[in-house]
């Protein structure tokens, strides 16, 4: 499992260098790492891993989002995916990325996101942290 997980993460992260990627921080009482890669103008998969103190609380998520409203300062999103690891289950995100520099590469963004569980426990993590997205130039 932990050779799995290296491959798709060296995967993910060595696409780092093209364009429409983005690497995010989610600071919660589960905090997490995501990377994902914009398909088109509004489809946007993102691969994300969290821990707490211990690595044995590993979780991996494999979120679908979809860009219901774009601005040049905002984008808010919606999405659905599996979740693996310390809380298993479906995870369901929405969220509000801001971006309120001139250059559009560095920004904000808040997120709360129910984790309905695959028994009958469901939680309710909200998040907020930095995002930076690699420009296309």
């Amino acid at each position: 499992m932990k050779k799995i997980l290296l491959i798709v993460c060296f995967s993910l992260f060595s696409v780092v260098g093209f364009s429409q990627t983005t690497i995010t921080f989610h600071q919660s009482n589960l905090p997490f790492l995501g990377v994902n890669y914009q398909f088109g103008e509004r489809f946007i998969p993102e691969f994300r891993v969290g821990t707490d103190t211990f690595l044995s609380d590993l979780s991996v998520e494999l979120v679908a989002n979809y860009k219901f409203k774009t601005t040049d300062r905002f984008e808010f999103y919606g999405g659905i995916g599996p979740r693996i690891g310390n809380f298993d289950g479906i995870v369901v995100p929405v969220g509000l990325n801001i971006y309120p520099f001139e250059q559009k590469d560095f920004g904000f963004h808040i997120e709360g996101a129910p984790i309905i569980g695959f028994s009958d426990d469901s939680i309710f993590r909200g998040s907020f942290g930095l995002r930076y997205r690699f420009s296309k130039n």
